[in-house]
C-alpha cells in the first residue's frame, strides 16, 4: 500500500465500511478511486497504490462485507455501494474521481456513473465488463443469481486453488490472491453468503435495465489470459460497440493488475495525464 495512508471508517445502516486514503483532494486535480473486485480487499491494489500516493490523491476500500468492511448486513445492491462511495468521497472532498474498478469494483463504477455521470473525471475497467443488460445472456443471469451454495459446497482447499491459481497468472498475484482469500479461512459460510450476495446484486443490477452509460473519458484494460467467466468476450463486445479504448495485458489473468503492475501503472498514468483536465473540458 501507498505511503502515509491513513485508514478511515465510515458508517452505513448495514456496517461500517474501511477505506484508505493517502494525500489531500484538490479540485481541479485528479483525485483516483481504486474499487477491488468481489472476494478481493484493499492489498489488491497496493502495486497501485504504492506507485500512485504521493502523486496523486488516492483512495482504496474494503467494500461492503469483505475483510475489516464485517461485520455486515447483505440486504444492500449494487447502487447502495455506489451512494456508499459517494457520501465517502464528499466527505474526502474527491469531487471529481477517477475510478479504477477491478472486476467487481467496475460494476461498482459503473453504477456510479449511472447516479452521479457528471462527477466521474475518468473510467478505467480493469479485468471487468459492461453493466448493460443486453451483454449478457438469460442463462448467465439465471447463474449469478444461485452461486451461493455453489461456495458452500466447494471443498475449501480446491475453492482456495482455483481461487488464486484461475484469477492470477504471476506468483506474486496468486500468493496476494491467497493471503486476501485467507481472511475467510474456518469460515467458508461468510466466503458463500459474500460471493453469493456479489453475484446476486449484480445480476440485479444488469436485470434493472439501466442505461449505465460512461459519459467521461474511459479506457478498458484486460488480461490476455484472463479466464474468469467470459471477461475476453465481455470486452472484446464492448470495446466493438462503444468505441472505449482496450489494452490487452500480455501474459496476465484475470486481476492484470497484480500480474502486470508496471504496464498497468503505465496505461493508467497515460490515461490520467491525457484526460487530466476533463472537469475543464466539461465546464
Amino acid at each position: 500500500m501507498g505511503k502515509n495512508m491513513t485508514e478511515k471508517t465510515y458508517e452505513t445502516p448495514c456496517g461500517t465500511i474501511h477505506y484508505w486514503i493517502g494525500g489531500i483532494a484538490e479540485h481541479d486535480k485528479p483525485q483516483l478511486v481504486f474499487l477491488p473486485g468481489l472476494t478481493a480487499d484493499h492489498r489488491l491494489f497496493d502495486m497501485q497504490t504504492g506507485y500512485f500516493g504521493g502523486k496523486y490523491p488516492v483512495f482504496v476500500w474494503d467494500a461492503p462485507g469483505h475483510a475489516s468492511s464485517w461485520p455486515f448486513r447483505f440486504d444492500f445492491g449494487l447502487m447502495d455501494k455506489a451512494k456508499w462511495l459517494d457520501e465517502i468521497l464528499i466527505r474526502e472532498k474527491f469531487d471529481h474521481p477517477v475510478v479504477i474498478g477491478q472486476s467487481m469494483g467496475g460494476y461498482v463504477g459503473q453504477a456510479y456513473a449511472q447516479l452521479f455521470p457528471d462527477k466521474l473525471r475518468g473510467f478505467v475497467s480493469v479485468d471487468s465488463a459492461p453493466l448493460q443488460r443486453e451483454y449478457v445472456t438469460a442463462t448467465e443471469i439465471w447463474l449469478l443469481k444461485r452461486m451461493e451454495p455453489v461456495y458452500r459446497h466447494y471443498p475449501w482447499k480446491s475453492l482456495l486453488k482455483s481461487g488464486t491459481n484461475g484469477v492470477a497468472e504471476s506468483k506474486y498475484g496468486r500468493e496476494l490472491m491467497r493471503k486476501i482469500m485467507m481472511v475467510y479461512d474456518g469460515d467458508q459460510d461468510r466466503y458463500a453468503r459474500l460471493s453469493g450476495h456479489g453475484f446476486r446484486i449484480l445480476a440485479e443490477a444488469m436485470e434493472a435495465d439501466l442505461p449505465y452509460e460512461i459519459r467521461c473519458p474511459a479506457l478498458l484494460i484486460c488480461g490476455d489470459k484472463d479466464r474468469a467467466g467470459s471477461c475476453r468476450r465481455y470486452n472484446r463486445a464492448w470495446h466493438k460497440k462503444t468505441g472505449i479504448p482496450i489494452e490487452w495485458i500480455k501474459g496476465a489473468g484475470h486481476n492484470s493488475n497484480t500480474d502486470e503492475p508496471e504496464t498497468v501503472n503505465r496505461l493508467i498514468e497515460a490515461f490520467i495525464v491525457d484526460h487530466g483536465d476533463g472537469v475543464k473540458k466539461r465546464g
